[in-house]
């Protein structure tokens, strides 16, 4: 199955988001009937404010906890995301065959999380990382690009 970016225009017509679209469309023929599925998508930039804010998190963590050298930085990368996102109060909480109690973070896609609840996300992240992730910290450069995530 593939995915294209469209955008709805005047008369309920789905048009190309791009002509990389356009060009990706030209293997489908005129007047055939295709079945579509549509889903919202996010605000893209917003979304991509808060990944950067997941990397701006995850470099100055790791750059603090050495330990963290040498693992697979991508897996890495995806636990911290995971940890922030239950630190913030985003999470399920499930139970394992042996018992255990476990929290799994809620996913942040949109059809799971609306854009208004990903906003209030959003700011629970920031919270979250204040208290656990840039708690001790004293260096002005940090805190001043920490800042500039708030607005």
């Amino acid at each position: 199955m593939a995915k294209y970016q469209m955008v709805k225009s005047a008369g309920g017509v789905f048009i190309p988001a791009s002509d990389i679209e356009v060009e990706r469309l030209q293997r489908f023929k005129n007047g055939e009937q295709y079945e579509v599925e549509l889903k919202f998508s996010r605000n893209p930039q917003f979304h991509r404010k808060v990944f950067a804010f997941f990397n701006f998190c995850f470099e100055y963590w790791t750059s603090e906890n050495t330990q963290w050298e040498n693992l697979d930085t991508p897996a890495q990368f995806d636990e911290f995301r995971k940890n922030l996102t239950i630190l913030a109060g985003y999470f399920e909480t499930v139970t394992t065959i042996r018992g255990e109690v476990k929290y799994r973070a809620k996913s942040l896609s949109f059809s799971e999380m609306d854009q208004e609840e990903f906003e209030q996300c959003y700011k629970a992240l920031i919270t979250a990382s204040i208290k656990s992730v840039f708690n001790n910290t004293k260096d002005e450069n940090i805190l001043e690009q920490l800042y500039s995530f708030f607005w």
